[in-house]
């Protein structure tokens, strides 16, 4: 039950962060370099995915270790190194492979997904402890 309530805890932290920096930099930062190529709505199917998939990680190696341990710290180091190699696997790529792709992209998402995981890991962490007292 714990860890489910990390689960969700950093669910909504996640979505609601999210959404803010979709909002905030879908125009300013994306739409300038790709253009046509972004979708003027989002896919739900694929977005859902990501976001089960993701906060499954941040859950399962940040956020459960840092409870077995009894550590903010842990889930905070977790966090932020699964935050930074899943966006960065995902930025380096396309800066590889795709012609509209830039280093201002990657390196904006790159310190993006290390603070987001980061912070939903945290708040999976402080929040299923304040549930359990």
């Amino acid at each position: 039950m714990r860890y489910l309530a990390a689960f969700g805890i950093s669910a909504v932290t996640m979505l609601a962060l999210d959404v803010v920096w979709l909002t905030l930099m879908g125009d300013r930062l994306y739409r300038p370099v790709l253009g046509d190529w972004m979708r003027k709505s989002f896919s739900w199917p694929p977005a859902v995915a990501f976001y089960l998939l993701f906060l499954f990680g941040v859950t399962f190696l940040a956020t459960i270790p840092a409870l077995q341990q009894g550590s903010w710290q842990r889930a905070a180091t977790n966090g932020a190194v699964f935050g930074l190699v899943a966006y960065a696997t995902y930025d380096l790529t396309n800066q590889a492979t795709l012609t509209r792709w830039s280093m201002t992209i990657t390196l904006a998402d790159m310190a993006w997904g290390t603070f987001l995981a980061t912070t939903a890991a945290l708040a999976g962490y402080f929040g299923s402890r304040w549930i359990a007292r």
